[in-house]
């Protein structure tokens, strides 16, 4: 889901802030909290430096308290960080573009101050205000934190496996659910009773009136398109423009279908990495020796035994500093399907089985000393000590329907496994430590679903997402009275931030003219997987 990229090559790395000016509040504009309360105090935006570092220097950050439960607008406050890059042409200014980078859990500043001035368009850039803010209990906006230290939580989760395979890892990955369920609810049960989706379109909507815009122009990836469409449920009258790439079929993740599966079963990502794997080989077999995996023999043949060895024979890389990474099969699995997020990381996939194929064949010859991690690896397991609580991640917890059936995970997973081999496994324990929460927030919203947003809205949608399936992108189109649908041929996840430049002009134009394309059109990824990178490029440098 995601749009929450957590592998070095799908990741832009957090390490930005911004600036601003104060700006007063639009009179006129719709109160932002709900039916029967008083009307809200609108936060006034003073914006100022982000720091000294000089990859800052083109931002502004502030910080806002806005209330943390609207029932009680006048009670507790919650702060909201932001950053925005001022449209560099002001005479022309249409207004503020605010953004989600997805999650749930991905913090809106840092993500906008790595890509706004290489991903989005400068016709964009010249005319808006391009936001970002740090959802409340993310980043720096009061995140909710399971543990009191960082290096707590990161011992706990570290002795936590990607997902379980035997019955013996099942029981004790139940019972670790269970446990770090209770931590959350201790260490941030204020934060986490009031952290809905339904409470960050609020926040977004006091935004939008505390930079002086009467109505919302916005665009969301991933989970982005979930808050996209509980925004337009609460505030339909308050839309200029959205635009939602990856879509997140909100009855999906709600569970407002009345579907009894987990919440990472119910949103079909083991399907859309099942796709996306045959992809991958696909596209592998056809690349020749392009794809370093040809060398060993059919890419499928050489992946499946790689995997199955896995499972009794597990590997070991030497880290950078010289410590020793292990590399099993549900850790395996787990890169393999960060790396689907983009295709510009399929060679570099390809160079890591090719390792692990070379490394767990029994009958190959064992080198001296451990062989040095690749960086997709490397990747993944520094930023498990980042304090990027996974807190931050719980609103499917207190805002999702569960099956109340917390020991029936590993039928569920059996089920998932059959429907798509190692992946539906993987995703089908997302959430289970949501199976042991007490906390809701009855200020959720779980549907219905269709919206009276009159204005045109543009959805994307990748052929070969791996976290967002494309067959989500109909029918989340179809809930709006005037959606245009654009089909990306491609692979990866919310592909149209810099992925195709037919999608980046569609973008362009419906946000800054409000001409929105046909329904049903169609554009092209830029590159094939297997295309050799531009003269002087690097993947780091393509990748979003």
């Amino acid at each position: 889901m995601r749009q929450r990229r957590i592998v070095r090559s799908l990741t832009i790395a957090a390490t930005a802030f911004a600036l601003v000016v104060p700006v007063t509040a639009s009179a006129a504009a719709p109160q932002a909290g709900k039916a029967g309360t008083p009307k809200l105090a609108v936060p006034k935006i003073n914006w100022g430096t982000c720091g000294p570092a000089p990859e800052l220097k083109p931002f502004q950050c502030a910080s806002v308290e806005v209330p943390t439960d609207y029932d009680r607008p006048n009670g507790p406050t919650t702060t909201i960080a932001l950053t925005r890059l001022p449209a560099s042409d002001p005479a022309r200014k249409i207004g503020s573009l605010f953004t989600n980078p997805g999650g749930p859990g991905g913090p809106g500043v840092p993500f906008i101050q790595q890509i706004a001035q290489v991903l989005y368009s400068p016709a964009l850039r010249a005319q808006f205000d391009i936001i970002g803010f740090d959802p409340r209990g993310v980043g720096k906006s009061d995140p909710a934190t399971c543990y009191p230290t960082a290096a707590e939580e990161a011992a706990a989760l570290g002795a936590i496996s990607s997902f379980p395979v035997t019955a013996k890892q099942e029981r004790a990955f139940i019972a670790a659910a269970a446990k770090l369920a209770v931590k959350c609810q201790t260490t941030s049960p204020d934060r986490l009773r009031h952290y809905s989706t339904a409470n960050v379109a609020r926040d977004m909507d006091l935004l939008r009136q505390a930079v002086g815009d009467q109505k919302l122009s916005y665009v969301g990836y991933s989970y982005g398109t979930y808050l996209g469409a509980t925004y337009a449920k609460l505030f339909p009258n308050n839309i200029r423009a959205l635009a939602l790439d990856g879509t997140l079929l909100p009855e999906w993740y709600s569970g407002s279908n009345g579907e009894r599966q987990p919440v990472g079963a119910r949103i079909r990502q083991g399907e859309g990495a099942s796709d996306s794997y045959q992809q991958f080989l696909l596209e592998c077999k056809k690349a020749g020796p392009a794809c370093s995996l040809n060398a060993l023999g059919d890419p499928r043949t050489v992946t499946e035994t790689t995997l199955a060895r896995l499972k009794t024979n597990p590997v070991e890389l030497t880290l950078p500093d010289g410590s020793k990474f292990t590399v099993d099969y549900a850790q395996a699995v787990m890169v393999m399907f960060q790396q689907f997020y983009s295709s510009y990381g399929y060679p570099e996939l390809a160079d890591l089985v090719v390792l692990l194929a070379n490394l767990s064949n029994p009958k190959a010859a064992k080198a001296k000393a451990a062989p040095k991690a690749p960086q997709a690896l490397i990747g993944w397991n520094q930023r498990k000590e980042e304090y990027e609580s996974v807190g931050s991640s719980l609103q499917p917890c207190i805002e999702t329907k569960q099956t109340g059936r917390p020991l029936a995970y590993p039928a569920y997973a059996d089920a998932a496994d059959e429907r798509a081999p190692h992946f539906g496994r993987f995703r089908a324990w997302v959430g289970i430590q949501c199976e042991f929460f007490g906390l809701k927030d009855s200020d959720a919203f779980l549907g219905p679903w269709q919206n009276k947003v009159k204005e045109p809205v543009l959805v994307f949608g990748t052929r070969h997402d791996p976290a967002t399936p494309y067959q989500a992108t109909r029918p989340y189109a179809n809930l709006w009275p005037d959606a245009r649908m654009v089909t990306i041929e491609g692979w990866g996840h919310s592909t149209s931030l810099g992925g195709s430049k037919c999608a980046d002009e569609l973008l362009t134009t419906y946000l800054t003219t409000l001409k929105a394309p046909a329904d049903g059109t169609t554009c092209q990824q830029d590159r094939k997987p297997f295309d050799p990178l531009p003269t002087g490029k690097s993947v780091a440098g393509l990748i979003r």
